[in-house]
């Protein structure tokens, strides 16, 4: 049985999809990319600056659905530019603890209303 899960303290699916589905034990987080729930707009700054919005939004998402950073296994990174990929996984190491989710992170041709960072997770609920 699928589940659609939303919050408020993310942004709002800009697309047919959910912000999340739980299905069984886990949720599949869709990719979030750096908007700010609030004004719908993307945040200024760099890399590092968009990856930590970006994680704001997977933490709401998470936690409307009971769970959390902590209980992700699997995690998705697209990078509209390699190069971006130090900055970014400086950041991204700050979000979690050991043992790390397992991860893919690939460069995309183009994302999201030209986003920077755009990351999906698995997580056991």
């Amino acid at each position: 049985m699928r589940q659609a899960v939303s919050t408020p303290s993310a942004p709002a699916a800009i697309g047919p999809y959910s912000q999340a589905v739980r299905a069984g034990s886990l949720l599949f987080v869709s990719g979030q990319i750096p908007l700010d729930p609030e004004t719908g707009k993307m945040v200024d700054g760099d890399i590092a600056a968009q990856t930590h919005r970006v994680f704001q939004n997977l933490k709401a998402i998470l936690e409307a659905a009971g769970t959390s950073l902590d209980r992700v296994v699997r995690v998705g990174v697209f990078l509209a530019d390699m190069n971006d990929f130090a900055a970014m996984n400086e950041v991204y190491g700050t979000y979690f603890t050991a043992p790390a989710p397992a991860r893919a992170t690939i460069q995309a041709a183009r994302l999201p209303k030209d986003a920077r960072v755009e990351i999906d997770v698995i997580a056991e609920i």
